[in-house]
Parts: structure tokens; sequence; C-alpha cells
């Protein structure tokens, strides 16, 4: 299992000093992590993608650190034909 939700050790760009931010993800992952099929010490994803509007998190769980990069999604305009 994760460690309890803690401060975020280093943020940068939009995220930098989100401590909101940082507690919503950290309850959002131990959440998705408690939703496992198998007794297993890894959690049951890779990456976890977060859509909200014109952005997505993209969450990366290594060991007991969690990983958060913010992207603008680019939305495509429909092809005329």
């Amino acid at each position: 299992p994760l460690a309890p939700p803690s401060p975020a050790v280093q943020s940068a760009g939009d995220l930098e000093n989100a401590e909101h931010t940082a507690g919503v993800i950290s309850e959002l992952v131990a959440t998705a992590c408690g939703f496992r099929l198998q007794r297993s010490p890894d959690p049951p994803f890779k990456r976890l993608s977060v859509v909200f509007g014109e952005h997505t998190f993209l969450v990366t769980v290594s060991g007991q650190k969690i990983f958060v990069v913010k992207r603008q999604k680019h939305l495509r305009e429909p092809v005329a034909v």
C-alpha cells in the first residue's frame, strides 16, 4: 500500500505549490489502489489519466512516489471532406 498522503516533495509549472491538488491526487491514487482484483503489492495500474476540461493529468506510481504531469489537451478540428 501507498504511504498516507504527504506534502509534495517537488513541484514546478502549473502544479508548483499546489498542495490541495497534490492531496486530491494522492487520495485518488489511494482509492484506485483499493480496487485490486488480486492480492498483489503492485498498484492495479501503471498510469492513471485524469481528464478535466482542457487538461489531462497523467499520474504514475513508482514505489512510494507519485509522479504527476499536467498536459493541455489538443483539441482537433473535424476534417472537412
